[in-house]
């Protein structure tokens, strides 16, 4: 669901570069099948799980961000995204 989000997002981006429609329309495709999943997942997982692994989104965007924008990733956007995760993980436990 969170890597549906971001990969939508990075369509949009790519989207205001190229000003393709194609972009937009499978941007809006991917992403609201992410929201659809995110919705799926809020009727058979407790609250406290499914919204706070949406977090999980950051971690994606700085991947797409680094390997598909080129974008420079700074130690503390990976350390931000490392404590991220950990909540996540003391959350899940």
């Amino acid at each position: 669901m969170t890597l549906l989000g971001s990969s939508g997002a990075a369509l949009f981006k790519v989207f205001s570069i190229h000003k393709k429609s194609r972009f937009l329309l499978f941007g809006i495709l991917v992403y609201g099948f992410g929201a659809w999943i995110n919705i799926y997942l809020l009727q058979i997982l407790p609250y406290t799980i499914v919204v706070p692994a949406n977090a999980l989104t950051f971690l994606w965007t700085l991947i797409i961000a680094k390997y598909v924008f080129g974008e420079h990733i700074a130690v503390v956007n990976v350390a931000g995204v490392i404590c991220i995760g950990a909540g996540i993980w003391f959350l899940v436990q």
